[in-house]
């Protein structure tokens, strides 16, 4: 099942191409090349902050899991009115488990900012209790 059909910009293809082979093969050198190297990543996690870079972005990401999987679900692409750029929206599923063993599944946002071939920019959204330990009731 190609669950990304609907995703028109070869860019954003490429982004979600990268992503799953990333999840899924651990080779992180396809997604660390669709992005400008002063490329803007931020998620949505408790820190609020912009990353360091891209490379380290998503080996942090990676790294919290043992299995994990991305399925995209709808994609909304366009051309900002003001600024000219084409930007993409995507709203996804993810669902393995953490490093602990714990299952995740969970759902999200990430906005891109295209430049042309490349990402300039990646902002993700998503509930990070899923993520978090419930401590143990005392009995």
């Amino acid at each position: 099942m190609f669950e990304d059909n609907h995703i028109r910009n070869s860019t954003t293809r490429r982004f979600v191409g990268g992503l799953r082979h990333f999840e899924q093969q651990g080779d992180i050198e396809p997604l660390v090349a669709l992005f400008t190297e002063d490329a803007e990543l931020f998620r949505l996690d408790g820190r609020g902050e912009r990353r360091g870079g891209v490379r380290e972005f998503w080996q942090e990401y990676r790294s919290v899991f043992a299995d994990v999987r991305t399925r995209f679900l709808n994609a909304v692409e366009g051309t900002d009115p003001v600024e000219g750029y084409e930007e993409a929206g995507l709203e996804w599923h993810t669902a393995g488990r953490l490093t602990d063993g714990r299952p995740v599944d969970y759902y999200g946002s990430t906005f891109l900012t295209l430049d042309g071939d490349l990402i300039s920019g990646l902002r993700s959204y998503y509930d990070t209790a899923v993520f978090v330990k419930a401590p143990i009731a005392a009995g």
